[in-house]
């Protein structure tokens, strides 16, 4: 078609035009890309919300430490016993043996179950990227060495190990938690480690060394940028272990003790009253399910997010 012909047809569509025609076809950055990506996963996103509820609600309620919160009973006074103690108006939770507010013990095992979790989750995450990454870029038999430390640390029965060192704490909330956070790495490292050896060969980390950048450097400047995907994921379900794994030794009488509480102390104390008071038992239990759930939705919408090529719902 000339020039003249086209002038006469009238001016073509402008870039706002095919913009408004095709809004698929604007451009996003990556970390734009990603998160239209985990919008769309709608189990994340309803468990954001229910993670984000419970995280507010427990620490509001009874308040952090000095600070009051707006529920007016605490966990230490045994107030008057309502019958057999089950839910009413006044304790919508019901009231333990002695009489004690359970929505207010619940609340507090809800906040000690939260710190160890995140604890652990952050700290089995420093670990496990630090391995991971040393053990990729190094190759050779620091790789070799750092992969046997991580294969003896896989073969150690968790569950018993994390008994032993939950002993040893005392009681001590962090010292506990970073005994579980040493234990609970070991996969992060091994993916880790498997992105740091793809990534080491690429064309921008051979740049890096030739102009004499350190392998320091080099890491964490332009290796673990790209491997950002892999190691949230990755703490996002640790954190669902670890909560689990606390439970667990809670249950079993290992992890926090007496006078402090947790969701998994919780249940063990009040396991036998599961069929006379079931309250004692489900609330606590609920609470761990919300979570736990809570935060394996999150990794699955993350890791959708992420890699698409696993995505498992329609977009």
């Amino acid at each position: 078609m000339s020039d003249t012909q086209q002038n006469a047809a009238g001016p073509g569509p402008g870039a706002a035009d095919v913009e408004e025609l095709l809004p698929e076809a604007k451009s996003y950055s990556a970390n734009q890309i990603v998160l239209r990506r985990f919008l769309r996963h709608r189990g994340a996103i309803v468990a954001m919300v229910v993670m984000a509820a419970v995280i507010v609600v427990s620490f509001t309620s009874i308040g952090i430490g000095s600070i009051p919160g707006w529920w007016d009973k605490d966990i230490a006074t045994a107030y008057d016993k309502i019958g057999d103690g089950g839910p009413t108006w006044e304790h919508p939770f019901g009231q333990d043996t002695i009489g004690k507010d359970y929505f207010a013990l619940t609340m507090r095992g809800t906040q000690i179950s939260l710190y160890i979790a995140f604890g652990v989750g952050i700290i089995s995450t420093l670990i496990g990227t630090l391995i991971g990454a040393i053990a990729g870029y190094f190759r050779g038999i620091v790789d070799s060495l750092l992969m046997r430390l991580t294969d003896v640390v896989i073969i150690i029965p968790l569950l018993a190990i994390a008994a032993v060192l939950g002993r040893m704490t005392e009681g001590s909330l962090n010292l506990l938690i970073l005994a579980l956070g040493a234990l609970v790495w070991t996969s992060l490292a091994r993916l880790v480690r498997g992105e740091v050896l793809s990534l080491r060969e690429r064309d921008f980390v051979m740049a890096a060394r030739a102009v004499g950048t350190s392998p320091g450097r080099i890491i964490v400047r332009h290796i673990l940028p790209n491997t950002v995907g892999v190691i949230t994921v990755s703490a996002t379900l640790t954190i669902a272990t670890a909560i689990l794994l606390e439970t667990g030794l809670s249950f079993l009488g290992f992890g926090v003790q007496k006078p402090d509480v947790s969701l998994g102390s919780l249940i063990s104390e009040y396991q036998g009253a599961f069929l006379t008071r079931p309250w004692l038992f489900w609330w606590p239990g609920l609470m761990i399910l919300a979570i736990a759930l809570s935060v394996n939705f999150i990794g699955d919408g993350l890791r959708d997010a992420f890699d698409p090529r696993q995505t498992s719902t329609k977009e």
